[in-house]
């Protein structure tokens, strides 16, 4: 049996080829959020006994009701096509190793998400919450927070990047509320957390693969997120595969107008691993490119990660030692990105 070395420790990966199976509605359920922009309690707490629930058995669900325009997410898909369709050269001028804050370009095979494989086949933009350069916390040597790295030249790039961030923001503290009726938690548990959360956007381009693919070397190898949850905006062009508990790949494609929300380790380790940080990959055999856009969110870098109000017990120790949330995501950024620790700013 095969593994694949996380933040959280080695998960079992099965053998086999690259070939998903479809998966199904109970597998990977569709949610609907929008209790959470009303005042209905009951409305919320049967929302957030099917929260749980998704987060208990496959950690991935389908999210509906979100209240994001759909104007806002299109228009940052055609920034992504725009901008990846720029020069080598122009790409390279704003490389990721060039900031110190991770934020920038990276080419194709410059991630390598399973430290067994030989690199991801993908290209990436990647900018997080705007902190300039004089702020404490950037003085502080607190990487994650920093300025970003903006192309120049590209009309209404930055404002239409800025503003799905924005959106991705609001959405994720509201979805967040929603995690805390489900861990039994006031609603306002997790706002403390959240004033200068570690948000980060991902611009993604997946060249199609043909022929016979070697699985060391695909769109994004086996993995887990890093921080507490990611939602990913996809578009037609299937690639996404989840690791279900029994330990088989199922296809998780795009369901129009909804995004796909997953649990990510940071999450697994405030609920003791109740929620689930499942693995999963990206093979593009589509024949066509393929852009998405995660959104990664986490709380604010000196958040301390220790096991949630009853998510232990006597019977139920807890299973991490504490961490701060920023000193964790940097060290998976160390193990994932060659760049990073060779930064310069």
């Amino acid at each position: 049996m095969a593994v694949v070395m996380t933040g959280n420790g080695p998960r079992a990966l099965p053998e086999g080829g690259l070939a998903p199976r479809r998966a199904s509605a109970e597998e990977i359920p569709v949610l609907d959020l929008a209790p959470m922009f009303g005042s209905d309690a009951a409305a919320k707490a049967a929302l957030a006994a099917r929260l749980r629930a998704a987060c208990t058995d496959s950690g991935f669900f389908y999210l509906r009701g979100h209240g994001v325009p759909e104007a806002v997410v299109a228009a940052a898909f055609d920034a992504a096509r725009y901008y990846f369709a720029l020069p080598e050269a122009a790409k390279l001028a704003h490389h990721a190793g060039l900031s110190p804050h991770n934020r920038g370009y990276a080419g194709l095979l410059e991630e390598n998400t399973d430290p067994a494989a030989r690199g991801d086949l993908h290209e990436s933009f990647d900018m997080a919450l705007e902190v300039p350069a004089d702020d404490p916390d950037v003085l502080a040597g607190k990487r994650l927070y920093g300025p970003n790295q903006w192309p120049d030249g590209l009309s209404g790039f930055r404002e239409t990047v800025e503003a799905y961030h924005a959106a991705m923001r609001g959405l994720s503290r509201c979805l967040l509320a929603a995690f805390a009726l489900a861990l039994g938690l006031d609603e306002d548990y997790f706002d403390p957390r959240i004033g200068k959360p570690l948000a980060t956007v991902r611009l993604l381009r997946y060249p199609p693969q043909t022929g016979e693919i070697d699985p060391r070397q695909i769109g994004i190898g086996a993995h887990t997120d890093y921080e507490c949850f990611t939602i990913l905006a996809q578009e037609d062009v299937p690639a996404l595969q989840v690791l279900s508990a029994a330990g088989e790949w199922l296809a998780a494609d795009p369901i129009p107008g909804c995004f796909l929300v997953n649990i990510g380790d940071q999450m697994a380790r405030w609920t003791n691993d109740l929620f689930a940080s499942t693995v999963h990959r990206a093979v593009n055999r589509s024949g066509r490119e393929r852009y998405s856009i995660p959104f990664f969110f986490g709380p604010d870098y000196d958040t301390e990660i220790v096991a949630l109000p009853g998510c232990t017990g006597p019977d139920n120790p807890a299973k991490y030692p504490p961490v701060g949330a920023g000193a964790y995501v940097e060290s998976r950024f160390s193990a994932t990105f060659d760049y990073f620790d060779g930064a310069v700013g």
